[in-house]
């Protein structure tokens, strides 16, 4: 399905209630599922990578089909891994492509049985859990944190526990220290001391959950915001003390002109005056923000130079070729550096008269875009828009509520 997104006439907004963290919400499943909780976890996000998580856990079967969803793939690598029998995991054909191999290397190391059903290195997987020994592996510090978390979720269950040694520039710690936090509050003491994080045998403790509201969701409406004087947002559900890293969004917009308000039910959004001539941010630690920087510097007319990017290569498609092309249809040209790095001088060229922008089976194309609409009378066309069930399955409607039209095409 496709849209042509219109923005409102005149003064818009309203109470936006956001989704569940997905990320809390696939790290608190894996927990409860490894502490036997009776307890059902409160305010679950119903995203696509979050159902098939459920889906899997909740299942009998012993061949599972995540789909795109990256997180359930390498969760459910090690929660399998140490669960006796024999599984299979597959997923799409993008999900073929994506490299699993440092996380299975890792997992074998300490006593695991993965292999590869097709491609070396690529999901499916076939896993025979069995106990795990545990031990020390050392990783590159520049690998996907879902590796690093997927390993210390189940490291308390290792015979041994498990010491994890980081080398060299440790990327998205925010997401790492997410990880330690929740499992932290299921009773698993962790000790992370400089690039090193040990884990000794423990036991989960079960306790009631409820799941915060998704700070990168919330990224989509104050990139509305920034562009438009007309609006007032008030977005229910997230938390001022915040372990998400993504919440380092409402400080960095608040120099592209939003201010930031806490209520008692989330946070109300104000226009602070604020601008800046470039921003200039190394995003290492939040790769999820990057699509949402890079439209609202584009859509302000503020030059960009962002760093610390070398994580969206390996994302639901390559969001760095995908910015670069998606721009270029609208005007803009971006550079990019060493896989890592992605600029905006201010360089237009000529923009496509009927541009329709791709999403690559990737969410946050579509909701990053989506927000052209407010600076172009002819409004954004965006294909495929289906995609943002991966984390925000209510988005589109939510722009509806707001007031603005939405037509397929």
């Amino acid at each position: 399905m496709n849209y042509l997104i219109k923005a409102p006439e005149g003064a818009w907004g309203g109470e936006v209630f956001l989704p569940a963290s997905k990320s809390i919400s696939n790290r608190v499943l894996i927990l409860n599922a490894l502490s036997y909780s009776p307890y059902d976890i409160q305010n679950l996000s119903d995203c696509d990578d979050t159902e098939v998580l459920v889906k899997a856990l909740n299942s009998n079967e012993r061949d599972f089909d995540i789909k795109a969803a990256g997180t359930a793939m390498r969760f459910l690598t090690a929660f399998l891994s140490k669960i006796v029998g024999e599984w299979t995991i597959t997923g799409t054909e993008r999900m073929k492509n994506r490299p699993i191999k440092i996380l299975v290397d890792a997992l074998n190391s300490v006593g695991a049985h993965i292999e590869y059903i097709e491609k070396e290195g690529f999901p499916p997987l076939r896993i025979l859990g069995s106990a795990l020994q545990g031990g020390e592996i050392s990783l590159a510090g520049n690998v996907s944190s879902q590796y690093i978390s997927a390993l210390l979720m189940v490291a308390p269950l290792m015979e041994k526990g498990l010491t994890l040694h980081l080398e060299g520039n440790i990327i998205s710690r925010p997401y790492i220290n997410l990880t330690l936090q929740l499992m932290a509050q299921y009773g698993v003491k962790a000790e992370w001391t400089g690039s090193t994080i040990r884990v000794l045998p423990q036991t989960y403790t079960p306790l009631p959950f409820t799941v915060e509201s998704d700070w990168s969701a919330a990224s989509y409406w104050y990139e509305m915001m920034a562009c438009s004087r007309v609006a007032q947002l008030d977005l229910k559900g997230l938390f001022k003390h915040s372990f998400q890293g993504d919440a380092i969004g409402a400080r960095l917009f608040s120099d592209l002109g939003v201010g930031t308000r806490y209520t008692p039910n989330g946070v109300s959004l104000y226009h602070n005056g604020n601008s800046l001539k470039k921003l200039v941010y190394n995003f290492v630690d939040e790769p999820d923000l990057a699509q949402t920087f890079v439209a609202v510097c584009i859509l302000l007319g503020i030059p960009f130079y962002f760093t610390g990017l070398q994580s969206l290569k390996i994302k639901e498609t390559d969001r760095i070729e995908a910015l670069k092309a998606e721009c270029r249809k609208l005007g803009y040209v971006l550079e990019d550096k060493k896989n890592s790095i992605l600029e905006w001088k201010g360089m237009l060229c000529e923009a496509e008269q009927d541009p329709q922008i791709d999403t690559y089976e990737d969410h946050r194309m579509a909701m990053a875009f989506a927000p052209f609409a407010l600076l172009r009378p002819e409004g954004i066309k965006i294909r495929d828009v289906e995609v943002v069930s991966k984390s925000y399955p209510h988005f589109w409607d939510d722009l509806k509520k707001v007031g603005f039209q939405l037509t397929e095409f």
